[in-house]
């Protein structure tokens, strides 16, 4: 049995939340960001989901975990408010490239790279005396052109684009023709035996073992489980049969358990499947074995980034620094729903690149393993839709602050933002308000008197907050949210929802609050106009953009890629042709 000497104190103790505040002269706190691609609010341990992450779970017993707790609806934009505390269109990264329009791109929010004003956290914290360390994903600099090394990072591995390859330096999409790693602003080689997970916890603890001394911030940003979802036999195959009673199975076995450990709602009911996602039922034998491997394997890659944050944990704890460290572990935003093998142009790419989709190897070298939107819908319990939306099921992740003597049982149900972590963190390391207040004046809030036990909530219940990325917004107002999710999956019109009733945003409350939602759409419109958003077309489809914006960019690379464009062309054209003649002939007969 494990036990979590931190909790049994607590409860020695007559508060249920307490705060042990930093004596005078004591050193100042170090900091681990951890951020996992694209993981659902009830995919940590300790949020009543079926992977096995122990080391987060001991994490999140030792400290707080938020329910409330609200990202943007894609990588970049979160990762640029999480750097800096500011609205990710006044940082210049508005959206992320693969979605931006013609007409985003001629402005300075949509730049695709931090513009010159904005100070990361690592700026601040360097300024301070903190050393500053990041490994990972980074995808904030317009591949290549603004890294790490420019924005306060003094040690640095990372790849700048939306997804990698686990296994090697490779491409994962058409998109990228490949997928640059850089140390410290120079391209660089990953080792032979690479596994993203491990090398990102291997080159974080190279870094800190470099200076044992200097208080430290290390950023270390996971591709678990971002696609291709990847990973060894050895964890997959640990999640044998788990997932075997097929997608609405889990969708219920979560809902359950997320009102019965107090993440929502006791009375909050569970909206039925969409009618555009296939029943599990309707599957033949090869199809549910194959989504049934997709899914051991993210499970499989979620529990292998748990290990080697444990073998993080432990290097602290050889150290004699994980007492005085606090950890900090979040998601970019919730699943991915994208298959990308159900595209005739992908599958052309795929073959052409040496990758496979053999579910007898799924997360193995040269998979491209993805969950596809049903798991993905699943994944996202008890919230509605996915990433790419500005739905609950997108944007409320899991985060867990642990250290710092912040403790407390349950979870907290303060609302936050991303936004809100820089300038937390800025405030437990006790930097002045001169430096915190240095290049554009951040957005956030710091949610440090909600950590103590001060406050109850930074946000006031008649305020309202706002998300908005690629035509997808949200309008926060105490338990109300106003919601716009566009296309395919997205209804592309305002609705109105109790979201501490109705988590799975069921049930429109238009009708019923004509005035909250004028006024909520009115607030949103100055938001727009006073941080310069681009509007896109009501109609907008951000697959359709990423398609468009893969195709032109395949086109301008090389002849091989307007010849795998083609293919890729044919192949579809071919599929065309068959779908309809097997339409008429089953007409005819």
């Amino acid at each position: 049995m494990r036990f979590s000497y931190t909790l049994i104190f607590s409860l020695l103790l007559p508060l249920e939340l307490v705060s042990l505040e930093r004596s005078k002269g004591s050193p100042l706190p170090n900091f681990v960001l951890i951020v996992a691609d694209d993981a659902g609010l009830m995919d940590f341990g300790g949020y009543g989901g079926e992977v096995l992450t122990p080391h987060i779970t001991a994490l999140g017993d030792a400290g707080v975990r938020f329910s409330n707790y609200h990202t943007s609806p894609l990588c970049a934009p979160t990762r640029a408010m999480l750097l800096t505390g500011v609205d990710n269109h006044l940082t210049g990264v508005g959206t992320i490239p693969e979605v931006v329009t013609p007409e985003q791109k001629q402005t300075r929010g949509y730049s695709m790279q931090f513009l010159p004003e904005i100070k990361t956290i690592a700026d601040k914290l360097t300024a301070v005396g903190y050393r500053t360390y990041m490994t990972g994903k980074w995808h904030l600099g317009g591949e290549g052109k603004s890294l790490p090394d420019q924005h306060g990072f003094e040690e640095s591995f990372i790849f700048d684009a939306s997804g990698a390859d686990n296994w090697e330096e490779k491409s994962y999409m058409p998109y990228y023709g490949e997928i640059p790693w850089y140390e410290n602003g120079a391209r660089a080689s990953l080792p032979k035996d690479f596994y993203s997970s491990k090398f990102i916890v291997d080159k974080m603890i190279e870094y800190l073992d470099q200076n044992r001394q200097t208080p430290f911030f290390s950023y270390l940003a996971f591709q678990a489980v971002h696609i291709p979802v990847q990973v060894s036999p050895e964890y997959r195959d640990r999640y044998e049969g788990i997932y075997s009673g097929g997608w609405e199975q889990l969708r219920e076995d979560r809902f359950q358990k997320a009102k019965k450990i107090g993440l929502i709602s006791e009375r909050a009911e569970l909206v039925p499947q969409p009618a555009e996602f296939r029943p599990w039922s309707q599957l033949d034998e090869s199809e549910k074995y194959y989504y049934e491997q997709a899914m051991m394997a993210n499970a499989g890659m979620l529990e292998s980034m748990d290990a080697n944050i444990g073998r993080l944990i432990s290097y602290l704890r050889e150290t004699g620094r994980f007492d005085n460290t606090i950890f900090i572990i979040t998601s970019d935003n919730g699943p991915e729903f994208n298959h990308p093998t159900s595209s005739a142009l992908f599958n052309a790419w795929r073959l052409a690149n040496g990758y496979h989709d053999d579910p007898e190897r799924a997360g193995e070298f040269r998979s491209v393993t993805s969950i596809g939107p049903e798991w993905a819908l699943a994944a996202a319990t008890p919230g509605n839709l996915f990433k790419f939306y500005a739905s609950e099921g997108s944007l409320r992740v899991p985060l867990i602050v642990s250290g710092g003597g912040f403790l407390q049982e349950g979870f907290n149900p303060a609302l936050l933002f991303v936004s809100d972590i820089t300038p937390s963190i800025l405030e437990m390391a006790n930097v002045s308000k001169d430096v915190q207040t240095t290049g554009v004046s951040m957005t956030g809030r710091s949610f440090v008197p909600v950590l103590s036990g001060e406050l109850d909530r930074i946000y006031a219940p008649d305020e309202s907050t706002f998300i908005e990325v690629s035509g997808s917004k949200a309008v926060f107002r105490g338990n109300y949210k106003l919601t716009f999710n566009t296309l395919p999956h997205g209804n592309a019109r305002w609705e109105l929802f109790d979201i501490k009733k109705d988590p799975g945003e069921s049930l429109d409350l238009s009708q019923q609050f004509p005035e909250l939602k004028a006024i909520m759409i009115e607030e949103y419109e100055a938001y727009a106009s006073n941080f310069n958003v681009v509007a896109v077309p009501r109609d907008f489809n951000p697959l359709l953009q990423v398609g468009v914006t893969t195709m032109s960019r395949l086109m301008a690379r090389n002849s091989t890629y307007i010849s795998v464009f083609l293919i890729g062309l044919l192949a579809l054209l071919i599929s065309i042709i068959l779908w309809v003649r097997g339409k008429r002939r089953a007409a005819q007969s």
